[in-house]
């Protein structure tokens, strides 16, 4: 993860803060306990310029993306008119953002040029944030909780931080990508996939689930980020599904069979494009950052699990407001702008994630979620990845 505005803490605390940042977001109120440096309580916050210019819409583009068996035109569509969000010239809003600056700043300099509010983003990863409000508690200054994972919101919403949404901006989203508490709401999906090299395996050659990659024909070819939130994520949902002990005799297994670990998303899809592994379970979109940087003839594709289980499980990215807010219609606005058809078009053309919103035409380069079999699966039960970290 590449996440800003990291912390040094005191080294008492390593270990809870290798917990969290391993997406252990559940434990997070253990830093409350430790001594020395923490986590600053006052954010440092990059300020959103609202004399920037009304943002043109997103621009028509024609590209070809090259699958292991077909070749089609991709072409990503202009973003229908976004309607008129309220007026909040002057407003203060202060989000806490999980979310990339290189990704999710330039739609947040629009939300803030349509609406004249002052914002201001402090980033950081997902699981920090999560604890510095759960430290903060009634003093945090944050308006709005804008992340990369379900697990986490849930962990946020349980400990009593989170609003209660309008139902406007719920009934946008399908009930499967929303709280169950009606305070958190998903805004983009994030799907797990397995990426190969294109060289050595065939969609057909890949398993129907990530418990044939124990196969030993696949001993030392697959790579891994065991660190990683999303895999972490994914773990979590394993569970869920199919039971601690089922998820500890896979991990086993899979060590076994010689899985390479990796720190990171990116530097995996790099190993597997070099060769070096021949598989890696990873999210959807990290491979699309490559093919834009290295051509189509980088030789590394995606294949979404036959199988359907939790390995083919599909996240949100979403946000909450915050229960002290002082500022809720800057802060509902900031949600609802982000589930505009606007906004949804931005982050599927330019992040390659899956629109929630009905409506919102999909980035033609993704596989239409039509055609992915995705697991019965309650995002609410995610939030419990302390468990994740024990086995």
């Amino acid at each position: 993860m590449r996440e800003d505005d990291m912390r040094v803490w005191d080294r008492r605390c390593v270990n809870r803060r290798d917990v969290l940042r391993a997406g252990i977001v559940a434990g997070a109120s253990l830093l409350v306990a430790c001594g020395g440096d923490r986590l600053a309580t006052t954010p440092t916050a990059a300020p959103i310029a609202t004399a920037a210019p009304t943002a043109a819409p997103i621009a028509t583009a024609t590209t070809t993306t090259t699958t292991a068996a077909t070749t089609r035109a991709a072409t990503v569509v202009a973003a229908p008119a976004a309607p008129t969000p309220p007026s909040l010239a002057g407003r203060p809003l202060l989000v806490y953002s999980g979310r990339n600056e290189k990704l999710v700043r330039p739609i947040i300099e629009r939300f803030a040029a349509a609406t004249g509010a002052r914002v201001q983003v402090r980033y950081g990863e997902t699981p920090e944030l999560a604890a510095l409000i759960i430290e903060e508690g009634g003093n945090t200054p944050a308006d709005v909780y804008f992340v990369q994972d379900a697990g986490a919101l849930g962990a946020v919403s349980a400990e009593g931080r989170l609003a209660k949404l309008s139902a406007s901006i719920l009934g946008r989203v399908d009930a499967r990508f929303r709280s169950d508490r009606d305070d958190w709401v998903g805004m983009t999906g994030r799907a797990r996939v397995f990426a190969y090299n294109t060289r050595e395996y065939t969609p057909e050659a890949l398993p129907d689930d990530i418990e044939g990659l124990t196969d030993p024909k696949f001993r030392g070819r697959v790579g891994w980020s065991p660190t990683n939130a999303p895999f972490q994520a994914m773990l979590t949902a394993h569970r869920v599904v199919k039971g601690d002990a089922a998820t500890s005799r896979w991990l086993a297994a899979m060590r076994a069979n010689d899985a390479k670990t990796y720190r990171d998303n990116d530097p995996l899809v790099d190993a597997i494009g070099k060769g070096e592994v021949g598989i890696g379970l990873i999210n959807h979109y990290y491979l699309f950052n490559f093919l834009k940087e290295r051509g189509e003839g980088f030789p590394v594709r995606n294949y979404h699990p036959r199988g359907g289980g939790p390995d083919a499980f599909l996240n949100v990215t979403g946000a909450g407001v915050l229960d002290v807010t002082k500022n809720r219609e800057a802060a509902e606005a900031f949600v609802a702008y982000m589930l505009s058809a606007e906004a949804q078009q931005y982050f599927t053309n330019e992040t390659s994630e899956y629109p929630l919103v009905p409506g919102v035409v999909t980035n033609p380069i993704l596989t239409p979620l039509t055609q992915v079999k995705l697991p019965a699966l309650d995002l609410n039960q995610l939030k419990d990845l302390r468990g994740t970290l024990v086995i």
